[in-house]
């Protein structure tokens, strides 16, 4: 099992940054894909971006220079660096798991956190 719980959101200008954060309980974190997803209002959840255990990356192109995911195993966290924020990147993200194959497919993923609001004001 694994729990997570995402933080970092809130309020920015549109060129601005967050990080987001996502602590992980277990002793399995670092046996564990992490992803980030999002999804705005009216619209699907979509991949953002996700590292392997073996930190390999991989990321939407609409993020693509942007966005940077890290994880720290030691700490049991995994991090998406948002720089030049744009207005449609305004969305709730969460934080997920899953130990298969480094994935852009959300139904992968077993577990998720509850979300962390983002909005990017123009």
């Amino acid at each position: 099992q694994v729990q997570l719980v995402e933080s970092g959101g809130g309020l920015v200008q549109a060129g601005g940054s967050l990080r987001l954060s996502c602590a992980a309980s277990g002793r399995t974190f670092r046996n564990h894909d992490m992803g980030w997803f999002r999804q705005a209002p009216g619209k699907e959840r979509e991949f953002v971006a996700a590292i392997s255990w073996s930190i390999s990356t991989v990321y939407a192109d609409f993020v693509k220079g942007r966005f940077t995911i890290s994880r720290d195993n030691a700490k049991n966290t995994v991090s998406l660096q948002m720089n030049s924020l744009k207005p449609e990147d305004t969305a709730v993200y969460f934080c997920a798991a899953q130990r298969g194959p480094t994935t852009s497919r959300g139904y992968e993923y077993a577990y998720w956190g509850q979300g962390t609001q983002v909005t990017v004001s123009s």
